[in-house]
């Protein structure tokens, strides 16, 4: 069911990606979040063959030049079986690799991008501090220009792919201004001296997507590392928003799998000498399910939609996030609740999909935030959250 009718090679792509996930990931994705394993290596080259990777990037460098929406249809395919796999796809597609496509020099697209699309090379992103969540202007962390190298000093916190990717846009202040005047961007590699890892966090979901904090004592990286200068935050969190949708997806993904899940086993499941599916209750709960699945798909892709392959709007996003995110977190818990005792166990894989939903809503942006962002827009001011005497 959707909202859009999608074109033939939308089709075609889902059509890929869901034989991709069912027989390559499926078998292979409960035992990897078991062992808290990342994706391999060759399923990482794997992912780049199908040109998965590349999908919303321009062929200049490589990428098939297609659109967010294109992105977005592998990412929720993908994810419905094995979220390790869906996330490769997602860093490439509305990662940072999109801030470099908007805001990056050409030196700096032509370095990156290419290897990027081919699965050489992945990238994170650095916002996150141990003082500076949801309010991501109070980041202290510094990269000082010397000579032609920036010295940078500082930890940030919650940093997906975290000690395992090749690369960071490291979102940092370059300028005493104040608040998010002083906040650009710049490249930083994992090899560079003076960045350290923290400890791998233990999550109680995402298990399969290291977390750990980037540490950084007199880190020195080339002036040209630059990709947004200070007072550049509102342009980068502008491509943030294609991150958004990248994150709604996911949910989207968790709710779209509980939902399958508990409508393939109502059908087969038997009580008091009927199927459940029998039972007008469970016949309603499945039905709000499917309500809310679809009510998120609707948002996402209209946000999309309307993108093409420029930056979506950000009313749109929020309201897209929001949704999505709360949809996954409340439809995987019906999923479970549909499957009874079995929905607790790993075997049936509804309580991974639950632990999963509950990261995605706290990544990027938490509903509540989302919230603020959405009145914000309604009302054409910005909200300060801050106490009276902090502003």
């Amino acid at each position: 069911m959707n909202g859009f009718r999608l074109s033939d090679e939308q089709l075609h792509l889902r059509e890929v990606a869901a034989k991709v996930a069912k027989e390559v990931y499926a078998p292979k994705a409960a035992q990897w979040d078991l062992e808290r394993a990342p994706l391999p290596a060759e399923e990482v080259t794997r992912l780049a063959e199908l040109g998965f990777l590349g999908l919303a990037l321009p062929e200049e460098y490589g990428g098939a030049g297609g659109t967010l929406l294109d992105a977005l249809i592998v990412i929720e395919e993908l994810a419905k079986e094995c979220r390790s796999a869906a996330f490769q796809v997602f860093e490439a597609n509305v990662g940072p690799a999109r801030v470099l496509e908007f805001f990056g020099t050409e030196e700096q697209r032509q370095k990156y991008l290419p290897k990027v699309v081919t699965g050489e090379v992945t990238m994170a992103i650095g916002i996150s501090e141990p003082d500076a969540g949801s309010a991501a202007t109070d980041m202290t962390t510094r990269a000082r220009l010397e000579g032609d190298e920036y010295v940078i000093n500082g930890t940030k916190r919650w940093i997906s792919n975290g000690g395992h990717a090749d690369h960071y846009l490291l979102y940092c202040r370059l300028s005493d201004a104040p608040g998010s005047k002083g906040i650009g961007a710049i490249i930083v590699s994992a090899d560079t001296p003076g960045l350290s890892f923290g400890q791998r966090e233990r999550l109680m979901g995402w298990r399969t997507i290291p977390s750990a904090d980037l540490i950084f004592e007199d880190a020195r990286v080339p002036a040209e590392n630059l990709v947004v200068g200070p007072g550049g935050f509102r342009d980068l969190f502008g491509v943030f928003s294609i991150e958004r949708l990248g994150n709604s997806t996911m949910s989207l993904a968790l709710g779209q799998a509980a939902l399958d899940r508990a409508v393939a086993y109502v059908r087969e499941r038997k009580q008091f000498g009927r199927t459940l599916v029998e039972f007008q209750n469970v016949q309603m709960t499945v039905a709000d399910m499917a309500l809310q699945v679809e009510a998120a798909r609707l948002l996402i892709y209209r946000a999309a939609g309307n993108a093409g392959r420029g930056l979506p709007d950000p009313l749109e996003v929020s309201l897209a996030k929001c949704f999505a995110n709360e949809m996954g977190k409340r439809v995987s818990d019906l999923g479970m609740q549909m499957h009874g005792g079995n929905g607790y166990t790993e075997e049936f894989g509804l309580e991974a999909l639950h632990r999963d939903a509950h990261g995605w809503a706290i990544a990027g942006g938490t509903p509540a935030i989302q919230r603020v962002r959405i009145a914000s827009e309604l009302f054409g001011r910005g909200f300060d959250q801050r106490p009276a005497a902090a502003r």
